[in-house]
């Protein structure tokens, strides 16, 4: 970058796009956070602005995730699909960080995965105004069209944005007198900074009642890996649904992976299920990039993942295998705890982690209705923070968290343990000493 522009005039109060040559943009809502930028300038390649020409087609790309959840750090892809396709049109394109002054744009595309994230009641499509993702339509939400579905994504939409919370942090550490190591506080962005992104194969023949993916019943070939492969960035993270469903079309897509010599991943993660030998040994001994991703969701499939489990184990004895199980959807009584801690205790004996995901859908989350929905949270804090997870059982889990209270009163996750184990003695007994570190393979 050689050079920032400022759309609008420089005064008090008023909000101010910082524009960078690719199209890409970050905000200045007060003459404060013009200073921060201005003073980072040179560490961060921009100089002094200038003014925009009037006369060029202007695009907002709203992401709407990243504006409503305080911690999401994913970008995304629909996003970056649409912004690289308008800039090849010679649109100025816009990563608009709120959602003030749409009328100010030709085009406006608002993006939203999550069902929970916060959005204005009062913004609704129009001509001019677009929204897309399973946020809003969940297993409804309409396609892209095929040259926007189909394009290279715009990995540097995002930049302005990054460079902008990098000198924000920055100057906090100055303040506060904290040292600023770059390439620690980058880690948070390294989704939008490392990784090419994007989808070899759609469709799960699963349907499972609980996902959003229902749109297909079946899994297909959905694009070429150069189509969304940048030999630039250092891995590739696929979001495909049911990979090694793609009956036997999964080996030279997942050899074509390997022969780029990139770390790679599956982040929404594969059914072992389907698991076999052939597909274990390839797996398993290729260039993986962190956590290999299952789900347990089903406790009638108790058996199966067992044996699949040995199957894994006979092929690598890492450590980073996590596994999503699914509570709060066939019912939140005390037999889906049982269901939740005996699914949890098989994932231990194989020295794998779980990952709590409690059921939401479209408008209602069940699970923040139930009588147990203290127990509910204190799992997926003891199961979610895998550090602790490794070292303690959830007993202790409490025990600790009791430590740190200053009143004699309960701390919550006690509290929650104790009244469950007063109405279900059986189920405390057998689960709530269970420890990840206490297993050998």
């Amino acid at each position: 970058m050689d050079i920032i522009e400022f759309q609008s005039e420089i005064i008090m109060g008023k909000e101010v796009r910082i524009w960078f040559p690719d199209g890409s943009c970050c905000f200045a809502d007060t003459i404060d956070d013009l200073t921060v930028t201005e003073k980072y300038a040179e560490r961060y390649e921009v100089v002094e602005p200038i003014y925009l020409n009037d006369g060029i087609m202007r695009v907002a790309i709203i992401d709407a995730d990243l504006i409503g959840r305080e911690r999401h750090r994913f970008p995304n892809l629909a996003s970056e699909k649409l912004s690289a396709y308008w800039k090849d049109q010679g649109a100025m394109v816009e990563l608009k960080l709120n959602y003030k002054n749409l009328e100010e744009y030709d085009q406006v595309y608002i993006s939203k995965v999550f069902t929970d994230t916060p959005f204005p009641e009062n913004i609704h499509e129009t001509d001019r105004i677009h929204l897309g993702g399973t946020g809003f339509f969940f297993d409804q939400a309409p396609n892209l069209p095929d040259e926007i579905e189909h394009h290279m994504p715009d990995y540097h939409l995002y930049d302005g944005w990054i460079n902008r919370e990098m000198a924000r942090i920055e100057a906090d550490c100055e303040k506060r007198g904290k040292e600023f190591r770059r390439s620690y506080y980058e880690g948070q962005f390294k989704e939008y900074l490392e990784y090419s992104i994007g989808f070899l194969t759609r469709g799960c023949f699963r349907k499972c009642g609980f996902c959003v993916n229902q749109k297909y019943d079946h899994v297909f070939e959905h694009s070429p890996l150069d189509e969304f492969y940048d030999p630039s960035r250092r891995k590739i993270c696929l979001l495909d649904d049911n990979f090694f469903g793609y009956g036997r079309g999964w080996k030279p897509l997942l050899q074509e992976l390997i022969d780029t010599g990139r770390p790679f991943k599956f982040k929404q993660g594969l059914d072992e299920r389907i698991l076999t030998d052939e597909r274990c040994k390839l797996l398993f001994n290729s260039n993986y990039d962190s956590d290999y991703t299952f789900a347990f969701d089903n406790i009638a499939d108790y058996d199966l993942i067992e044996q699949k489990l040995a199957m894994i184990r006979k092929y690598t004895k890492t450590n980073y295998i996590r596994f999503y199980v699914l509570v709060g959807f066939e019912s939140t009584d005390a037999q889906d705890i049982e269901s939740a801690f005996k699914r949890i205790e098989l994932l231990i004996r194989y020295k794998c982690i779980p990952y709590i995901m409690r059921y939401a859908g479209k408008d209602y989350a069940p699970w923040e209705h139930s009588e147990y929905k203290g127990m509910y949270i204190t799992l997926s804090r003891w199961c979610n923070q895998v550090s602790l997870f490794k070292k303690l059982s959830i007993r202790q889990f409490a025990e600790k968290q009791q430590s740190f209270s200053k009143s004699d009163k309960m701390c919550a996750p006690m509290r929650y343990l104790t009244e469950f184990e007063e109405k279900h003695p059986e189920i405390a007994e057998k689960y709530f000493d269970i420890c990840w570190r206490d297993t050998v393979l």
